[in-house]
């Protein structure tokens, strides 16, 4: 079975995933926090069931070398699925020491991360949860089959956009999911695509993350 492939993020009413002023110590920039309150100090009980069928239904994560390293340190050697410690591959131009007992594998492009992702996935989900570089290359591929939005109660009025210059062309969505909760508003699309649309392997293989970074 071919595994669905979603695009899984978390954002601004504005649309920003990281607010402005991002440092090392503050990846998601000034109130960037507020994002992810929904898996944190904001979680309901709702937020707790679909972070769990989230991580139950996929079978391998592809993030960026940007979030790898913003995130290794709240990460550890198990991932972002904690426990369940699904694989991690990262994409990224280099590769960076090995973390002991670590999920993480590297990739030098998102075809070869996709590709080692479907191998390892058994027919599950595979998440692609950032950062934006590599979110708008899956995009503009067309190798994304479902976007995953979790919209949190801020306007952040700076930072990085997600959806700026993502696709080249325009993209019906298909509802698919929406699910309120005081945390987020959780949203789930199909990407409509024509039939036979999207890219070949030849036509991303070179596609990277810049600078080794996402």
């Amino acid at each position: 079975m071919r595994s669905l492939v979603v695009f899984d993020i978390s954002l601004s009413v504005d649309g920003f995933l990281r607010g402005p002023n991002p440092t090392p110590d503050k990846p998601l920039g000034d109130g960037g926090e507020a994002l992810h309150a929904w898996v944190g100090s904001a979680a309901t009980e709702e937020d707790h069931r679909l972070l769990a069928d989230a991580i139950g239904g996929a079978g391998a994560i592809i993030c960026g070398r940007r979030t790898y390293d913003d995130s290794l340190p709240s990460w550890g050697a198990d991932g972002p699925t904690g426990p369940a410690r699904l694989p991690v591959f990262v994409v990224s131009h280099s590769t960076p020491p090995a973390v002991p007992g670590g999920v993480y594998r590297f990739a030098g492009d998102i075809a070869s991360a996709l590709e080692a992702a479907h191998a390892a996935a058994g027919g599950k989900d595979i998440c692609i949860m950032g950062g934006a570089d590599i979110g708008r290359q899956f995009l503009r591929s067309g190798l994304v089959d479902e976007l995953s939005l979790h919209v949190a109660p801020v306007l952040l009025g700076g930072g990085i956009r997600m959806f700026d210059d993502a696709l080249a062309s325009q993209v019906t969505l298909e509802r698919r999911s929406v699910v309120t909760t005081k945390a987020a508003i959780h949203l789930r699309y199909a990407m409509a695509r024509p039939a036979g649309e999207g890219a070949a392997a030849s036509d991303i293989g070179d596609q990277h993350e810049d600078g080794g970074r996402s």
